[in-house]
């Protein structure tokens, strides 16, 4: 499943190692202490938060440097390279964090109603305003080049996550239900992603054409696959 294989429209993100002769203590903080032994987690945690602050803040994954992480954190590059191969792991391990959110919101968004169509329609809805209200961490996981995705993250990565499965899950109810045809709920699954994926990633990357409301137009979106799997007649 290749198709899996994130997407194609970022540049890769990866810095040259630096030590600690090459990089000075961040100006107007005071160096950080060596960390004990089992600190390396926690500041693994610090080195993630900040990381994810930059991320929000600027909006711009190029602004999330290993030296920025390192001045915020209050470490030479060095220590972040402990924990992280490149910056390319360190952005990817951040927006491997919103991953869990985004399943969240839509499994509370599906919540809202016991008819397995109508969940269905609500998780694309929260899947397409997710992606809209977090683009730069979308655009990382889903729009990078594959030459630009760290090694660990292969298509069995993105086959695995929660939301993926939960959407799989979701598209079996519709079919025990009577309100889609029988068939491979992953195949039907892979259908409902290509069109929420492809609405959010032009919303994204074409902001300024004229786009109708976007309320109808998601609905437009999400009800085309659904209504060429209803039974017929």
């Amino acid at each position: 499943m290749d198709s899996l294989r994130l997407g194609w429209e970022s540049s890769p993100v990866s810095e040259p190692l630096q030590t600690d002769e090459q990089v000075a203590t961040p100006p107007g903080r005071a160096r950080r202490r060596r960390a004990r032994r089992g600190e390396g987690p926690a500041l693994r945690e610090e080195i993630l938060q900040a990381a994810e602050r930059l991320l929000i803040e600027t909006g711009d994954q190029e602004a999330v440097s290993i030296r920025a992480v390192a001045q915020a954190v209050g470490v030479t590059p060095p220590s972040i390279y402990l924990h992280f191969a490149d910056k390319n792991d360190l952005v990817f391990a951040v927006c491997e964090r919103a991953f869990a959110r985004f399943d969240a919101v839509q499994e509370e968004a599906a919540a809202q109603s016991d008819d397995p169509l109508e969940s269905l329609m609500l998780r694309g809805r929260a899947y397409v305003r997710f992606g809209l209200e977090n683009p730069e961490q979308y655009r990382i996981l889903f729009m990078t080049r594959p030459s630009g995705t760290p090694h660990s993250w292969t298509p069995e990565t993105i086959a695995g996550i929660a939301a993926f499965w939960h959407l799989v899950e979701a598209v079996q109810r519709c079919m025990d239900a009577g309100a889609l045809t029988q068939g491979d709920p992953v195949v039907y699954a892979i259908g409902c992603w290509s069109s929420v994926h492809g609405i959010t990633s032009l919303l994204l990357s074409h902001p300024q054409f004229p786009w109708p409301e976007h309320e109808e137009l998601i609905d437009h979106i999400l009800l085309a696959p659904i209504e060429g799997l209803r039974p017929k007649g």
